[in-house]
């Protein structure tokens, strides 16, 4: 939070002094009015660089995670399903998922070490799903929440939930699919057909 907070100010800061420095640099001929809104608009900007970083980052994570968990959940079931208990599942996930998908495996790290220290099952999966901050993960906990709590099989359970994030996973992929037409309406107009355009009516208007 501090190293955060730090690159907020370190941000503003910079872009500031950057835009002061162009200015003498490059002998602009801006007025102090304008001068003074920029300056405030650049520190504004900086200030808030961080934050885009941080969701692109966070973005990029939960994609990660949304793109490997049905895997790991198979996975989870094959080693409960050859006679491993879920905590020892949980923490061979965590390893087999290193090289795959390293975000999976640092948050299975995280909750096997929340166990090991003596912090409940259950609050150490809740406090997983807070940290991930996905619906899909949250309603996996949940579920794996009430199925050691009604004492019914545990391999069943995730085999049904992956198979739920595949297809989940499919639609998503089929919604983004069909949005791309939409997507390349714009640089086909403004793009691509004027040039079409000048290539077949230049040589007529000359």
């Amino acid at each position: 939070l501090v190293i955060f907070f730090g690159s907020k100010a370190l941000c503003a800061i910079s872009l500031t002094l950057l835009f002061i420095i162009s200015i003498f640099l490059f002998h602009l001929k801006i007025s102090i009015p304008v001068t003074i809104l920029l300056v405030v608009l650049f520190s504004f900007l900086g200030f808030f660089l961080p934050n885009f970083w941080l969701s692109w980052k966070t973005s990029r994570r939960k994609d990660a995670i949304m793109r490997g968990f049905p895997d790991s959940l198979d996975l989870l079931a094959v080693c409960v399903e050859a006679g491993m208990g879920l905590d020892a599942g949980i923490k061979r996930v965590g390893e087999e998922m290193r090289f795959s998908n390293r975000a999976i495996s640092e948050e299975f790290r995280i909750l096997n070490l929340e166990m090991r220290a003596g912090k409940e099952r259950k609050d150490a999966m809740r406090s997983m799903a807070d940290r991930i901050d996905l619906e899909d993960i949250s309603s996996w906990v949940t579920l794996l929440i009430q199925t050691d709590k009604l004492g019914t099989s545990i391999a069943q359970a995730l085999r049904v939930q992956s198979d739920s994030l595949r297809i989940k996973r499919t639609q998503r992929l089929e919604e983004l699919a069909a949005k791309v037409p939409v997507k390349l309406l714009f640089p086909t107009i403004f793009f691509i057909f004027p040039s079409i355009f000048v290539v077949i009516l230049g040589p007529a208007v000359i």
